[in-house]
């Protein structure tokens, strides 16, 4: 990883980089034990209970959901009786999203392909009951201050921002969770060369190079308020949705009243625990 102080990563090569990426990486992750489609297809719920209770009850509402990949969470909340909208910047995210959902009898669900700050046109100036972005996504955004005037504008009035990801203290850890190996602040661009994937750490692939983004809790929470949106709740969670660092213990989702299929990893007993993964709600006057 190196940090592109000199701001060599500029708008289109950073963008030009990450497309490959994700485009090359689709097929990988579509045919993965990771995603495991069948399993999705057979009726597995891919949100955690945490989100089913802070977004609530969504029958007949209006969402989209902001880089959607392959549209799993996209379609778990269609089964909840959301009316789906997934955006990706991804031609092959966005054709795989569309084929899973003609799978699962989501016919009505919507995938469109677009970069998230071209949103607003590539929608035609539609708004939304419920905005939300998933795990793994702010990372990929340069300008976070963007981003949430996108999403205020894209928002219904009454309308709501729900925000899951992984937080940026956890972020930090080294391999095995002892002690810091990135700095808090250093919000990029950050620049990996780093061949597989999360869902496949041995798959063969060709675009390598990333560049990616570190957004603090502060940088977050201020510019959501400063697009105008009200912050309802911040909460932070002591689990992730991945083997973060070495020696975590796996379990079953028991965050919420609602809890999912989904499997999570903590800390083992007797480490401190920290915070791994945050959410956010934020809504339109």
């Amino acid at each position: 990883m190196t940090n592109d102080n000199d701001r060599s990563a500029t708008a289109d090569h950073w963008r030009q980089a990450n497309h490959a990426l994700w485009e090359e990486r689709v097929p990988i992750h579509t045919g993965s034990d990771f995603y495991d489609l069948a399993g999705f297809r057979e009726g597995r719920d891919d949100l955690r209970g945490f989100e089913l209770d802070e977004v609530g009850d969504v029958t007949g509402k209006r969402l989209l959901h902001l880089q959607c990949h392959i549209g799993t969470d996209t379609l778990s909340w269609a089964r909840r009786g959301a009316v789906v909208t997934g955006l990706d910047f991804s031609a092959a995210a966005v054709a795989a999203a569309r084929e899973l959902a003609a799978d699962v009898g989501q016919a009505d669900a919507r995938f469109v392909e677009s970069d998230v700050y071209d949103a607003p046109s590539a929608l035609g100036g539609e708004t939304f009951d419920i905005v939300y972005t998933g795990f793994g996504a702010l990372c990929w955004l340069p300008d976070l201050a963007g981003w949430a005037r996108t999403v205020a504008g894209l928002l219904a009035p009454g309308g709501f921002l729900y925000l899951a990801e992984f937080h940026p203290v956890g972020m930090c850890l080294n391999d095995d969770g002892t002690a810091w190996a990135e700095d808090y602040f250093a919000r990029g661009p950050l620049t990996y060369d780093e061949p597989g994937t999360y869902a496949d750490l041995d798959a063969p692939t060709r675009h390598n190079r990333s560049v990616e983004w570190q957004h603090t809790i502060g940088d977050v929470v201020s510019a959501v308020t400063a697009a105008g949106l009200r912050p309802e709740f911040l909460r932070e969670y002591d689990f992730s949705l991945f083997e973060q660092v070495k020696g975590m213990v796996k379990e079953r989702d028991t965050s919420g009243t609602r809890p999912g299929s989904a499997t999570v990893y903590r800390l083992p007993e007797g480490r401190p625990a920290l915070p791994l993964i945050y959410s956010l709600r934020a809504s339109r006057a």
